[in-house]
């Protein structure tokens, strides 16, 4: 899926330097007969983008994404998202790179694989599936993409215009998503041959992906007819309307033939009726809610979910009520945000998602200690999730009880290592208890998991400064050194390219 439409959109400026740094990252395992400066670009025999390079390309991609404002950095979303991906990545074949899901806001129907095992899913394709098998087959098909490597392969089809096209088809793509003339701004980089040649590849591509994400599918117990209906849907509706058809048609190049080959492999496996989880209706209101762009549009929403209630039932309609409550939230309307969270726990009816809409009410009538007591019986009762693991640190930090904030994040940090916003919650909390080394210490470690080493070094040497301790400074000073050492070999390696 060549299309510039597949990435989130990125600064030019970090796709011009970041770029040629990565492209030069493999420097040091270059063939003999390798020109000087070229990075390795994989065997010539499988004529693909070295796993390795592949991966720095991702992991530098997404780190850049983190900062865009479509990026949604929400624990419910990403945990939901991840979780159906971690069940159909188990199914992969062995090598497969660890897959990292995350929101796109954006209400168009798309969802796009990046180099490095990285998915991301717009807004508007949650809330278009209409059962948690289709979602789970559009995850399957780019998960399909990634264990085929055709990023890789793509980029890589003519050995000797490899280099050019790595950097220049990249930059195109990271720099033009989101320009309504993205095929032009490709253009502009010289590399007209090469799109039209990926487009070519494509079409197999997508076929190759559709049967090994059907594969993962059925093996994970999903409903296999479910990528075939939510596929066959918006083939349907480009056909009946070009002039709005929806982006997942024009990046995902559909056919009768694939839709036909689908169809035929549903006929020869058994087909699980498997029911859509409560988190998937909870997810796909919020999901609404996140990506209307503006107050009428949030309006929209909250008549879009009050008119649904009276035809809905059980937990359904309990997820409309979420959906209009978490609007009213937003419009700052608390009294109708709380009729609506009543009426979508009536008859005892609950979820996590519910729970932490508790206390966030709590916490805007400003009553911390009800705050406290409902975020800690959500995280008794749910445990694995994320969401009210932060609703708790949170209404302990509103009540001013940072050091029991500063011992519960400890323990969430240790449960969740990979969670940046964990570390930013203890910075805030040890600097309102004026511990300043840990304040630092954390904040560090925040921006590194975020991208951000400069400014986790700068913080790591004041607390250094601020610290009498020589153990702790002797931790900190390994850190600054790990730290200054990444950042060395990025500058190192961009000049090396550049000479």
């Amino acid at each position: 899926m060549p299309n510039s439409e597949r990435f989130p959109p990125l600064r030019r400026k970090a796709a011009a330097l970041l770029l040629p740094a990565l492209l030069a990252a493999a420097a040091p395992a270059l063939a003999p007969a390798q020109p000087v400066g070229l990075p390795d670009l994989g065997d010539s025999a499988s004529q693909e983008l070295s796993p390795r390079l592949e991966q720095r390309l991702g992991d530098a991609i997404m780190m850049e994404s983190l900062r865009d404002p479509a990026y949604i950095d929400d624990p419910d979303l990403t945990q939901y998202l991840t979780g159906i991906a971690g069940q159909l990545s188990a199914q992969a074949p062995a090598g497969t790179p660890s897959i990292n899901v995350f929101a796109v806001r954006d209400p168009s129907i798309n969802a796009f694989a990046m180099p490095g095992g990285y998915i991301g899913v717009h807004t508007g394709l949650v809330v278009a599936a209409q059962s948690e098998s289709e979602l789970a087959g559009v995850l399957a098909h780019e998960i399909g993409h990634v264990v085929q490597r055709h990023i890789a392969r793509g980029l890589v089809q003519q050995k000797r215009d490899s280099l050019i096209m790595v950097a220049a088809l990249l930059a195109a793509l990271v720099a033009a998503r989101g320009n309504s003339q993205a095929p032009e701004a490709a253009m502009a980089f010289g590399q007209a041959a090469a799109i039209n040649s990926q487009l070519g590849f494509s079409r197999e591509a997508e076929r190759e992906a559709d049967r090994t994400g059907f594969q993962m599918l059925e093996t994970a117990g999903y409903n296999v007819n479910g990528m075939a209906a939510f596929f066959g849907r918006l083939m349907q509706a480009s056909g009946l309307n070009e002039s709005t058809s929806q982006a997942f048609t024009r990046t995902h190049p559909l056919s009768i033939e694939r839709m036909s080959d689908m169809q035929n492999r549903a006929r020869g496996v058994v087909i699980h009726d498997r029911s859509n989880s409560p988190d998937f209706y909870f997810v796909r209101a919020k999901m609404r809610m996140v990506q209307a762009s503006s107050g009428q549009d949030a309006r929209e929403a909250i008549r879009y979910f009050e008119s649904r209630t009276a035809d809905l039932q059980g937990i359904e309609r309990s997820a409309a009520y979420y959906g209009a409550a978490l609007g009213y939230m937003r419009q700052r309307e608390y009294g109708k945000a709380n009729d609506a969270y009543l009426a979508a726990t009536s008859g005892a009816r609950t979820h996590f998602m519910l729970e932490r809409l508790a206390v966030d009410l709590a916490l805007a009538r400003n009553d911390t200690q009800q705050a406290i007591a409902l975020a800690r019986g959500a995280v008794a009762r749910w445990p694995e999730q994320r969401g009210p693991a932060m609703a708790m640190a949170e209404a302990l930090q509103r009540a001013g009880r940072n050091q029991e904030a500063v011992e519960f994040l400890k323990e969430q940090m240790l449960k969740w290592s990979d969670e940046p916003r964990f570390y930013q919650m203890a910075a805030v909390s040890y600097s309102r208890l004026g511990s300043a080394v840990n304040e630092r210490r954390n904040m560090a470690d925040y921006y590194a998991m975020t991208g951000a080493l400069p400014a986790a070094v700068e913080q790591l040497q004041q607390a250094r400064a601020a610290s009498k301790d020589f153990y702790e400074q002797s931790q900190i000073d390994a850190k600054v050194r790990e730290y200054q050492r990444r950042l060395k070999e990025e500058r190192d390696l961009l000049k090396r390219f550049q000479s």
